[in-house]
């Protein structure tokens, strides 16, 4: 790190606050920004399948723009039941990120092989292996994933790794992405805490996946365009799925830093030094 930097970022917090920012915590900030700002999926679908791949988003008929969206909210309120009932607390422990993208790889590999119309069956499985492997890593930071809150900030990183095609939601930023988030994560995490989940049809929990599944689905309309290609077949299937995986993996680390951070600082604070650092 520049020493300059530190300097840069520190001078923002009022000198004697508390939550002036140490060196070890600055480099986990840049290494969160770094992550949640990388190249998006997009961009690196793209860099895979070639020219193709933007017809084919084109090309994908109006029916399967509901599909996707039924299928995404499916899949995330089949994740969220399965975390809320298998993700205990563990002792915090390296994440298994190779061992998830070999899971996820997998499942990409079968569904590519039969093409979108497997979307409905190997998208809730890729969205369960991809949330486990978020919660390894909100793990891995230091959190406790038997907390409802953290069970729900691992389903908020699916919403985070995604575009809106909302009009009133068009500005996509993490900071931005949380604030939007945040009242509907609040109702779903009281109505849980409350009652759990045994009315997935609650108005708190329908309205939290909807907002996730608004930016989620286009991810995931992405993914199934790509293997729509003529090309793309099983093992390029599986090798989508691995960017799919990688690209969420990124997001959570980031996120579940940034998370830790906010234990330790004041929230404002570390916003404003988030966005004045340079990676």
């Amino acid at each position: 790190m520049v020493q300059d930097d530190i300097i840069d970022i520190i001078e923002i917090i009022p000198p004697g606050d508390e939550t002036a920012f140490s060196e070890e915590d600055l480099d986990a900030l840049r290494e969160a920004k770094y992550r949640l700002e990388h190249p998006n999926l997009t961009a690196r679908l793209s860099d895979m399948v070639g020219r193709p791949f933007e017809s084919a988003i084109r090309r994908l008929p109006a029916r399967w723009h509901e599909t996707i969206t039924i299928a995404t909210e499916t899949a995330l309120l089949k994740g969220l039941e399965f975390s809320l009932k298998t993700m205990g607390q563990e002792r915090p422990k390296r994440s298994r990120d190779l061992l998830h993208k070999a899971l996820a790889t997998g499942a990409g590999a079968l569904g590519g092989a039969a093409g979108v119309v497997a979307l409905s069956v190997e998208l809730p499985i890729s969205t369960c292996v991809m949330l486990r492997s978020i919660a390894d890593i909100a793990r891995a930071e230091g959190h406790d994933i038997s907390a409802v809150d953290v069970k729900l900030a691992c389903l908020e990183v699916f919403a985070l790794g995604g575009d809106s095609t909302a009009d009133d939601a068009a500005e996509t930023g993490y900071w931005v992405v949380r604030g939007v988030l945040s009242k509907y994560v609040s109702d779903a995490a009281a109505h849980i805490a409350k009652r759990g989940l045994t009315d997935s049809s609650a108005p708190a929990v329908v309205r939290l996946i909807a907002q996730i599944a608004a930016r989620f689905g286009v991810v995931v309309s992405e993914q199934a365009a790509a293997t729509a290609v003529p090309v793309v077949g099983a093992v390029t299937g599986g090798a989508i799925n691995y960017l799919f995986i990688d690209h969420f993996q990124n997001v959570a680390k980031g996120h579940f830093i940034i998370r830790r951070l906010e234990k330790k600082y004041d929230a404002a604070a570390l916003q404003r030094a988030y966005e004045e650092l340079i990676f």
